[in-house]
């Protein structure tokens, strides 16, 4: 099983992908939270993808919880494909202009549109803090990606010519 966590805003089904989101939707197979995969047995999943999803978590108890559940579900061989705002790239953005309407849109990319309670953004993540959070989780090797190509979601979003997103695989 390939399972497409936060993938609910997808139009349609993707073909040989789960979704599994928070909301329901059309293309939802399994609502519920990323935190707890508790439906899915051990071993169960050849590979995950979770675009903009683990920057909505806390970070001292959903994060960790959560990446551990990535790695418990995940067969020996897994992957996990992740995807969050790099915050190292959005603060020297930030830092960079002094335009007060730039500054505002960079702050929604780091801190969530907060259009609904699912929508704020509690953490912000950069390669080397992700990486620490999926070593502590048993990931055994992460790799820094340009982009996934799987989904037109927000892994691929750029802001003035610049990705804005962190994309990582991790190794189970």
């Amino acid at each position: 099983m390939r399972l497409h966590i936060g993938g609910g805003m997808e139009l349609e089904p993707t073909e040989g992908w789960k979704v599994f989101d928070v909301q329901p939707g059309p293309a939802v197979d399994f609502v519920g939270d990323c935190a707890d995969l508790g439906r899915f047995a051990s071993d169960s999943v050849d590979e995950i993808y979770a675009s903009h999803v683990l920057e909505h978590l806390g970070y001292l108890e959903e994060l960790p919880r959560t990446l551990q559940e990535f790695h418990r579900v995940l067969r020996k061989g897994g992957t996990a494909k992740i995807s969050v705002p790099d915050f190292e790239v959005l603060a020297r953005m930030f830092l960079e202009t002094s335009d007060v309407d730039e500054r505002y849109h960079i702050l929604r990319m780091i801190f969530g549109g907060q259009v609904d309670p699912f929508d704020y953004h509690y953490f912000g993540l950069t390669i080397d803090v992700l990486c620490q959070f999926l070593g502590n989780a048993g990931f055994t090797r992460v790799e820094k990606v340009e982009e996934f190509g799987l989904f037109k979601d927000s892994s691929a979003i750029r802001y003035q010519g610049r990705l804005i997103s962190l994309n990582v695989i991790a190794f189970k």
